[in-house]
């Protein structure tokens, strides 16, 4: 009987999102294996809310009570493995509630699972959905932890997911490595158009590890996922990675005004309930502002002037003017640009309120992977210029993420 019902729900889903045949995540293709790829092992899980089959079982419960699968210790990254920490908090060792499991946090005293942490363990599972830009510290995780598993000679699995920007979109220069920090950690895009199956092949790779290492990698790829997927388009339900992504489309606004919001400046909408999808500051004029950005034609976009007042955060409890991003044609959209352009104008049209010379701007770099995006603004470049040095090197990344990639 659970058997139907789970079938049922699934379809269910799936023609609620219009597709006769759903994607399979990894831990779905997982079960349907029977869970071999685990038996007789001491398995260690790296989730959290988001890690869940296609009928929204997690895989914390679904390892716990599977046969043949020792379940002996749970890590959490930036917000915990059940989601109950904010962006950014310390997170602390725990018992997990419901399975009695200890809990180790990947993002507290360490991001690295440490040998204590792994005692015990015979392989790492890595089930956790991404948003597709770099700067999403889950990716970050990911690299860290293969290379925990490779120091202590430990299995590495990871049950991949869909990409929700897609897999085709590749936006921003290739991550300095002299700005490494845990919102850019490994020399990739900004948005890279990867599953966290093909970076962690490609980590293994590149040699990414460090010092020579390579872990015992083993992907578990997802079925029925093409590049070309919006996430509407896998028949699967999503779940919040992040209380700020609350949908799949909120990937899309991350990518587009993320990177301006470390600032502090402009207002994207985080602290009112559209978070990332506004561009507003109480200095702004909205329709000023919408009509400048959409005199720029970006294709597949429109900016709709609006107010709102955020409820916390940067600017709260006042009004903000500016602009609604209205993804029309999302796949024609150059996604980052947004933020740039954005800042383009502020800079030229009210230099009374300067984006650079605060604290923010060290992270601003990190974010960004690079200090030259800050010195063009600042030196007074053109936008233009200042786009084209924000998308050197893609090309050169797309050559060489091709031998890594595990869905066409």
């Amino acid at each position: 009987m659970r058997t139907l019902i789970a079938g049922l729900t699934g379809a269910l889903l799936a023609l609620a999102a219009g597709c006769s045949q759903p994607v399979q995540n990894g831990i779905d293709v997982l079960i349907a294996q029977d869970f071999a790829p685990l038996a007789g092992k001491r398995v260690g899980l790296i989730t959290n809310p988001t890690g869940v089959d296609r009928d929204l079982r997690s895989t914390v419960d679904i390892l716990h009570a599977a046969d043949g699968v020792e379940l002996v210790a749970l890590y959490g990254p930036e917000h915990g493995v059940r989601g109950d920490q904010h962006a950014g908090d310390h997170v602390a060792d725990a018992k997990d509630p419901v399975t009695g499991l200890p809990v180790f946090s990947l993002y507290g005293k360490t991001r690295k699972p440490t040998a204590e942490m792994l005692k015990g363990v015979d392989v790492l599972v890595f089930d956790i959905q991404d948003i597709g830009s770099r700067s999403y510290t889950y990716i970050s995780t990911l690299e860290v932890a293969m290379e925990g598993a490779a120091e202590q000679g430990i299995d590495f699995v990871v049950l991949d997911r869909p990409n929700p920007l897609g897999g085709d979109r590749v936006e921003g220069r290739p991550l300095n490595m002299a700005y490494q920090s845990f919102v850019g950690h490994m020399p990739i895009p900004y948005v890279h158009g990867m599953t966290v199956g093909e970076l962690a092949q490609m980590i293994n790779g590149e040699g990414w590890l460090g010092e020579g290492k390579k872990c015992n990698l083993t992907v578990i790829p997802m079925r029925g996922w093409r590049r070309s997927m919006n996430f509407d388009a896998t028949g699967l339900v999503w779940v919040p990675t992040s209380p700020h992504v609350p949908r799949a489309d909120s990937s899309m606004f991350y990518a587009a005004t993320g990177i301006m919001g470390e600032l502090g400046v402009v207002n994207e909408g985080v602290g009112y309930p559209l978070p990332f999808e506004l561009m507003g500051a109480p200095f702004l004029v909205a329709e000023a502002f919408a009509s400048a950005l959409n005199a720029a034609k970006m294709p597949g976009v429109h900016f709709r002037p609006t107010h709102y007042k955020p409820y916390y955060g940067s600017d709260k409890e006042e009004i903000c003017h500016g602009v609604q991003i209205h993804l029309l044609e999302p796949d024609a959209c150059p996604l980052t640009d947004i933020q740039f352009r954005a800042m383009a104008y502020v800079r030229d049209h009210h230099p009374d309120h300067p984006l650079f010379g605060a604290k923010r701007d060290a992270m601003f770099d990190k974010v960004c992977g690079t200090d030259l995006v800050r010195k063009a603004f600042v030196d007074g470049k053109p936008i233009d210029e200042i786009l084209r040095t924000w998308h050197t090197g893609e090309d050169g990344f797309r050559n060489q993420r091709a031998k890594y990639l595990l869905y066409r």
